[in-house]
């Protein structure tokens, strides 16, 4: 029998792409998206993309999700992959007995009754019927574009209003039971029969990861409660494993945009609105961990946006404690805040999308928002106070299954945790200094003032942004050096904002570009709307002279390399050069030897060691085989 959609959909959710088809390939970070070499056909120049839900070679024209990449690359028939990973993944498959295959086949029929439900609510507004409910997404200051974009409606004030649109369509009150959308009367009334779900409500359509709607969600008009009223749990519909607007911040998230999980309805579509494409909520429930999982499925590090009062406090800790169990190396969280009991929607509403960007530039990592949150409003002052503070830090990073990972949480926490204690002890006062006599030291009092001056303290993230800067100038300013260093940028770990616009449309550029000059090069960064991020990197402060554009090519690339290995770090340097030196004994290229050289010559730099010792190693390693 063919297996229900919900279950491989979820399936597939609970595949990572990257690490299925990294089994067969080396695949590489390219923006959003990872890249390597076909494993269908033999090819030496990459392209074969990786996304979060399938694959595509456009060499050979492969394609498919995971199901079908173990089917064509192990020989396996449909079932026998979907067995495999299921078991990878965690799941049971569903057995083939009369009942599942009924379930099927009315899943089916349900997405159709959805959609016909849908395109009836939509009518409705339109109607003089809807024409208050029309006003009301107006007042909230809703376009018609983006009440279309979200499919919009009206429920109708009548009972039976759903049922009577949807007669002639063969749709039956039996199957809008099923699909959510009438429910049995009490059984205590003598009428008996069914009723709607949504009577005199403004109506969302929930839709899954595909886009199909599944659900519905109301609002009603006025002062009555309650206020919004999702659908029931059917067949299509679970609301622990769905988000509102998943289907839209999938796309938002391909095309660079944050992903945000935000409280409603209203909230998502006013962000969406806005510009922030990749806005999400949960259905009227705390965040569960199957929509963690689909997060992470469209973004490694989405923004959890809270109220900035108690009941948002709680709500941040209660899911910081829920992701830590499932953090990895590449995934995790970031937690904002909206301080003045505001809230997305009237965000925007008073302070435009610049509002709202702040909020998510202002976003702290999980590791850093983690420490406020066990600390609390009252940091422990006591003794015994700090002791139990350390314990519930060290008890937090215990439960990350990732052992590295683990271990970085604690000494993050940890650090921190040692740097409150210091700044907490009695500040150093020192005597008054002697007053010598006016003339070689200056008047009495004056050693005083200098001596009570501080340094500023140092800024690593404005510092790491600066660097990064500098590395995108130089590109810009000397494209023609990226084919070289196009394996190398992709893989490292930009600070979010105009940094990965700037990368994004710098690897998209690449393939398509005719010739690899500056001035092509910005052109098309106008175009695609990120003059203001280009603007931004070669602003003449702060510069370093490889971002000249009169720089010699050596240069501009030497200085690219310096900042790489900044931003890479040691241990990362590290495993690139172990991988580059894999790749270089097995293959003894002439492009692999380059890498190596420079990945050698990054991480000697970086230590500060000799910078002729990577051509001697080097051309040992070139003798290998």
């Amino acid at each position: 029998m063919a297996l229900p959609p919900a279950f491989l959909d979820e399936l597939r959710a609970r595949t990572p792409l990257p690490g299925l088809i990294g089994r067969k390939t080396r695949l590489v970070r390219n923006g959003r998206q990872w890249k390597g070499c076909c494993p269908f056909h033999n090819e030496k120049t990459p392209s074969f993309y990786v996304y979060d839900d399938h694959f595509h070679c456009f060499g050979c024209g492969a394609h498919g999700d995971a199901i079908s990449f173990v089917m064509q690359t192990e020989g396996a028939a449909f079932p026998e992959a979907v067995e495999r990973l299921a078991s990878e993944a965690g799941l049971e498959v569903p057995k083939a007995t009369p009942q599942a295959a009924e379930r099927e086949r009315r899943a089916k029929d349900l997405y159709g009754v959805c959609a016909a439900a849908e395109a009836a609510f939509r009518r409705r507004l339109a109607l003089p019927e809807g024409r208050e409910a029309l006003a009301y997404l107006r007042r909230r200051g809703l376009r018609e574009a983006t009440i279309a974009q979200f499919g919009l409606g009206w429920s109708g004030e009548g009972r039976g209003a759903l049922a009577a649109d949807l007669k002639g369509e063969g749709i039956t009150p039996e199957q809008l039971v099923a699909a959510g959308l009438m429910k049995p009367r009490d059984p205590d009334r003598p009428e008996g029969g069914v009723v709607d779900m949504f009577f005199n409500r403004v109506i969302f359509p929930i839709r899954d990861r595909r886009g199909r709607t599944i659900s519905f969600g109301g609002r009603i008009l006025g002062d009555g409660q309650p206020k919004y009223v999702n659908g029931p749990e059917t067949e299509l519909f679970s609301k622990r494993r769905s988000l509102y607007g998943l289907d839209l911040a999938r796309e938002g998230a391909f095309r660079g945009g944050t992903v945000v999980v935000v409280e409603g309805y209203m909230d998502v579509i006013a962000l969406h609105q806005a510009g922030f494409a990749g806005a999400v909520a949960p259905l009227g429930t705390a965040l569960t961990a199957e929509q963690l999982e689909a997060l992470w499925s469209v973004s490694p590090e989405p923004v959890l946006c809270f109220d900035g009062d108690a009941a948002g406090a709680k709500a941040a800790a209660r899911s910081a404690e829920l992701a830590l169990p499932l953090l990895a190396p590449d995934r995790s969280l970031r937690l904002a805040s909206i301080e003045g009991g505001e809230d997305p929607d009237t965000l925007v509403a008073k302070g435009g999308p610049a509002a709202f960007q702040a909020v998510l530039d202002a976003a702290k990592p999980l590791s850093v928002a983690l420490f406020d949150l066990l600390a609390g409003p009252n940091p422990p002052a006591t003794p015994e106070q700090r002791a139990g503070f350390r314990n519930r830090l060290e008890e937090a990073a215990r439960t990350i299954p990732d052992k590295a990972l683990a271990a970085e949480y604690k000494r993050s926490l940890l650090d921190r945790f040692f740097a409150a204690g210091r700044s907490q002890r009695p500040a150093f006062k020192p005597r008054a200094p002697w007053a010598p006599a006016k003339g070689k030291w200056g008047r009495p009092g004056e050693l005083a003032s200098i001596a009570g001056l501080q340094r500023p303290p140092i800024d690593p993230a404005a510092i790491r942004q600066e660097r990064a800067r500098n590395l995108l100038a130089i590109l810009l300013r000397h494209p023609a050096i990226l084919p070289e260093v196009e394996e190398a940028l992709g893989v490292l770990d930009l600070p979010q904002g105009e940094a990965i616009a700037l990368r994004a449309a710098l690897l998209g550029w690449l393939p398509v570009a005719d010739v690899l000059d500056s001035q092509g090069l910005m052109d098309h960064l106008r175009q695609a709307g990120l003059e203001s991020a280009a603007a931004w990197a070669v602003r003449t402060a702060g510069l370093c002279k490889a971002a000249d554009p009169e720089a010699q090519p050596k240069d501009a690339l030497d200085g690219w390399w310096h900042f790489f290995a900044l931003l890479r770090g040691e241990a990362e340097l590290v495993e690139d050069l172990a991988e580059a030196q894999r790749v270089l004994v097995e293959t003894n290229d002439p492009v692999a030897q380059q890498r190596y050289i420079r990945l050698l010559e990054a991480r000697n730099a970086l230590r500060g060691g000799d910078g002729d010792q990577p051509v001697d190693e080097t051309a040992r390693m070139g003798s290998i085989g």
